[in-house]
């Protein structure tokens, strides 16, 4: 038994603008990565480990938990039956406004729009980016969407919107339902998985201000739950790096009666720390898990055992 949890997170299974690879890699990599953690882990539903975690129980060896960001359409076509015929639950981290298609996923419309991009150079941050070749692209891509996480959620969808309009980019519908509804998000449910937040527009909370975090956070868990007919209580922080949220996210995170939130911070979530920071290793459909988890464990006895010697030296 253990009271460490390695706790997974993905995005999208196929490609897209944002997540780009060859096709069909993404599915042939997560059937591969469910086959491993059906053999060597044990996958809780989130509440479920939550649960034994606030009790202060002990989880079961190798604990792990499967989590999907942002509601890519693809988790529901290809990653449901994927799991269901693997017998392992999951949870996803909802955005209501992808979901009502009233807010657009900012990093996949930059991305379609350097993809589609017909100018031969953009003008950004007083550098001129040459955009003749694909290497030349990514680096102005890369520059560009680094520079816009900073923002706070309008002055970024400003600006994504500016971006694109100097790179010319082709017209085409690419992009069209990338990301489930609100039906789709129904069929979660029906499968059996559990349903968080990941805010009303996936706004990076530490940019708003601290009321704009407020209704964040606020407004997506009541549409959620008013949509769904459910209780949502846990929640991941979009982009999720320790600059992204701050003590005040955490406090407006549990006043808005969230039970927990999760970070992109890599490492193994347990009882030691604060539940609105948890621990948890991003990853990708091509990612070696097997090493990644591996790796999580072994650190994990290896805390146990410093534990236990330290214990024992007091005695």
């Amino acid at each position: 038994m253990s009271n460490r949890l390695l706790v997974l997170g993905w995005h999208n299974i196929d490609p897209t603008p944002g997540f780009p690879d060859p096709p069909g890699v993404g599915r042939l990599g997560f059937a591969k990565q469910l086959r491993m953690l059906s053999r060597f882990a044990n996958v809780l539903p989130l509440q479920t480990a939550l649960g034994l975690i606030e009790a202060g129980e002990p989880l079961p060896s190798r604990a792990v938990v499967l989590t999907f960001d942002d509601g890519y359409r693809d988790n529901l076509e290809l990653g449901v039956p994927m799991l269901e015929r693997a017998g392992l639950p999951a949870t996803f981290f909802l955005v209501p406004g992808f979901l009502s298609g009233t807010v657009g996923a900012w990093w996949e419309d930059l991305s379609s729009a350097f993809d589609r991009a017909r100018a031969s150079s953009l003008e950004f941050g007083g550098v001129t980016w040459p955009l003749t070749s694909p290497t030349e692209r990514d680096a102005a891509h890369g520059a560009v969407r680094a520079s816009l996480k900073t923002l706070d959620h309008a002055s970024r969808v400003a600006e994504v919107a500016r971006v694109s309009a100097l790179l010319e980019p082709a017209t085409s519908p690419v992009d069209e339902g990338l990301f489930m509804d609100w039906s789709g998000a129904k069929a979660l449910l029906a499968a059996g998985h559990e349903i968080g937040s990941h805010t009303v527009s996936h706004a990076i909370l530490e940019r708003e201000t601290e009321d704009g975090q407020r209704a964040e956070l606020a407004e997506s868990r009541s549409a959620l739950e008013s949509g769904l007919g459910i209780t949502v209580d846990t929640l991941a922080f979009p982009n999720g790096a320790a600059s992204d949220y701050s003590e005040t996210t955490t406090r407006i995170a549990a006043e808005a009666g969230y039970r927990c939130a999760v970070t992109t911070r890599a490492g193994l979530a347990s009882g030691g720390v604060s539940p609105y920071e948890m621990r948890r290793v991003v990853v990708t459909p091509t990612t070696d898990l097997a090493s990644v988890a591996e790796k999580g464990w072994r650190k994990a006895r290896s805390l146990v055992g410093r534990k236990a010697a330290a214990l024992a030296s007091r005695r």
